[in-house]
């Protein structure tokens, strides 16, 4: 077998085992509980021959590390991340959440998209790497991190806290930008916190506009407006129709509090929005606008955030993908911005290059979360083939 050849019956099987047996793991994050999917990937990674350490921050939190040592060369990392978002209303779902469930060449459940199906192709791209030792060089090393879907300490942020070691030569991240693209930017993040004041009264003894619910709504719905802009593309290879969506400014009010029955006296409204930033646009921007919007019992705070961030086109995970894909699936993935942000900021931030790639099959995950059965056997081959190609660029 080759690296970059399709996965036979064997392998097909047991990568569709293991990820069923994680989709049947609960990882939702809060509270991000991942001993058990943690176990079955270690498990696998140990079946295979491949040596496996913990790295832990938080109890029922860890971080599996995977390394193959094979001489001189280059160092790849490859990560991806065991829990899960919340799956929301569980009457909307199609498919039992924590059950994969095959249908139509589709592979449903909760994570899959989001990202246990890129961890399962990760554990079995390591062990066909580790098969074909006598074919390459160099260093490659498996995350498998806790903690990422609420941006938390006590994943990759801790890993390469007490770990330098792991920062290597270049990532590859398997938090799909949707559709099989590459993803070699990300949009940032804002996390802001909207704090409306006013009279403390009743809506019919308050002047209109004046209450602090009446300021807060106001306030929204010209944030809402604000999903119309969009940045200019920092690099030339993402400039094509196909990532318009990934050069769009995105505003999501979450939690919305205030007051605590039908007619209360509320004098304090509260919102959080989360920004998704596209390249080319900043934080400072964003802030400008709140600065403006805010005036007399209007306020604002961020919570966290970062930039957005991308790698160069010709940075060598990209060209690695892209060539290890052209071989298994005939045509080159498209560079696009990944829209929700991903453990690959945390790389690129240390100024390792950095790039998303995985078997997520939309722009987000959602209801219904699922794979393309096809995507997830290629994902196997892709991953192994690129790591080649990054640790042997000539070859």
């Amino acid at each position: 077998m080759t690296l970059t050849e399709a996965p036979g019956a064997g392998e097909r099987a047991a990568a569709l085992d293991l990820l069923a047996a994680l989709v049947r793991c609960d990882s939702v994050n809060p509270p991000g509980i991942t001993e058990r999917p943690a176990a079955l990937c270690e498990a696998a990674l140990r079946g295979a021959g491949l040596p496996v350490r913990r790295v832990e921050a938080a109890a029922g939190k860890p971080n599996l590390v995977a390394t193959l040592d094979n001489g001189p060369g280059r160092h790849l990392v490859l990560n991806a991340h065991l829990d899960t978002v919340p799956p929301g209303d569980l009457a909307a779902w199609t498919h039992p959440p924590l059950d994969l469930t095959e249908c139509g060449g589709r592979l449903h459940g909760l994570g899959t998209g989001n990202m246990k199906a890129a961890a399962a192709a990760m554990v079995m791209a390591m062990a066909r790497l580790h098969r074909a030792r006598g074919s390459w060089s160099g260093r490659v090393t498996l995350t498998l991190v806790a903690d990422e879907c609420t941006f938390g300490p006590d994943g990759a942020a801790h890993l390469l806290a007490v770990e330098p070691g792991l920062r290597g030569d270049g990532l590859i991240c398997g938090e799909g930008p949707g559709a099989m693209n590459l993803g070699l930017a990300e949009k940032g993040l804002m996390w802001v916190r909207l704090t409306a004041t006013g009279r403390v009264g009743q809506g019919m003894l308050t002047a209109l506009g004046t209450s602090a619910p009446a300021r807060l709504a106001v306030a929204l719905a010209a944030i809402d407006g604000w999903n119309d802009l969009r940045a200019a593309p920092p690099l030339a290879a993402l400039d094509h129709p196909a990532n318009a969506e990934g050069m769009r400014l995105s505003a999501n009010v979450g939690r919305i509090e205030g007051g605590a029955g039908f007619s209360p006296a509320v004098s304090r409204a509260e919102a959080q929005v989360d920004f998704r930033l596209p390249p080319g646009m900043t934080r400072a921007a964003v802030a400008a606008r709140l600065d403006a919007l805010c005036g007399e019992g209007l306020s604002w705070a961020e919570v966290k955030g970062w930039e957005p961030n991308w790698s160069p086109e010709d940075c060598a995970p990209a060209v690695a993908v892209r060539r290890a894909a052209a071989a298994v699936r005939g045509a080159a993935p498209r560079p696009v911005t990944r829209l929700p942000a991903s453990d690959a900021s945390r790389w690129r931030a240390l100024g390792v290059p950095a790039v998303c790639f995985g078997p997520q099959p939309g722009l987000a995950s959602g209801t219904d979360d699922y794979v393309n059965a096809r995507d997830l056997l290629d994902c196997i081959a892709i991953y192994a083939g690129a790591a080649v190609h990054l640790l042997h660029p000539a070859g």
